[in-house]
């Protein structure tokens, strides 16, 4: 086990970071107060711009929320609107892809390569990738077209990346696709500081519905975002997400301070 010499002076943090490069996967249970992590905040605002830009553009496609994608498919089945092959694709294709990226961290680890940053390049490649059709083939007159169809099925790949890499590396952080249970877990919290906590249980409470009202923020930020670029750029809304991507590539060494528990 190579040993890490830290200069006289220097930060764990920055000894974390330096490691980070050299070790397959960041730190687990390890944190700076002097850091916040903002990939959290990134991939947050990601989830949203994408998930209502792909809703507004693929007719109606859940990209990030696929588990949406039933209530659309009943829609579609009743009202005959297109995308159903799309909304029926969403969910085996996520499910594929979080497969395929547990399988490619083990081969990763295994190879004493980073696991982080290279997940986010993939889900670089993948957004411009569907920036490039989106753009190329789009608007979408027909949902079930095979450009609308591959242009979804890569940002629910590309979405699949980022909820695996987010459960695994990001576990403190709240969700960044999902706001319903955040939303939940915030309202509980509330009732519980009316009702009165212990001082411990209150500085607790109080951390958990900071971080947890920020991830609903900036969540609904990007839905409005996109909402508005969709309406005004049309199909260049979707050269958005590659630079979100770039934007986290460059903060992945945020995983070491909201690193999960062990997985």
């Amino acid at each position: 086990m190579t040993a890490i010499i830290r200069a006289p002076g220097s930060s764990s943090c920055g000894t974390r970071r330096a490691s980070l490069y050299r070790h397959p996967d960041p730190p687990r249970g390890t944190s700076c107060m002097a850091d916040k992590p903002i990939l959290p905040t990134i991939l947050t605002i990601n989830a949203g711009y994408v998930d209502t830009a792909g809703f507004m553009a693929l007719h109606g496609l859940f990209t990030a929320h696929v588990t949406g994608n039933f209530v659309t498919i009943g829609a579609s089945l009743v009202t005959g609107t297109s995308g159903l092959v799309a909304k029926l694709l969403a969910l085996p294709v996520f499910c594929l892809v979080v497969i395929l990226v547990r399988l490619l961290r083990y081969r990763l680890i295994a190879g004493g390569r980073p696991v982080v940053s290279t997940l986010l390049q993939v889900k670089l490649a993948l957004f411009v990738v569907a920036a490039f059709l989106a753009c190329r083939y789009g608007p979408f007159v027909n949902g079930d077209s095979w450009p609308a169809i591959l242009t979804g099925m890569t940002l629910v790949a590309a979405m699949a990346i980022q909820n695996a890499l987010h459960r695994v590396y990001l576990g403190s952080a709240p969700p960044s696709t999902l706001m319903t249970g955040t939303t939940t877990q915030m309202m509980l919290d509330i009732a519980d500081r009316m009702h009165g906590l212990a001082p411990e249980q209150k500085a607790a409470v109080d951390a958990r519905l900071g971080r947890m009202g920020l991830a609903v923020l900036v969540f609904a930020a990007g839905c409005a975002a996109a909402a508005l670029l969709y309406a005004f750029a049309g199909m260049w809304c979707f050269t958005v997400p590659p630079v979100l991507a770039i934007a986290a590539y460059f903060r992945h060494e945020d995983a070491a301070v909201a690193a999960a528990p062990a997985t």
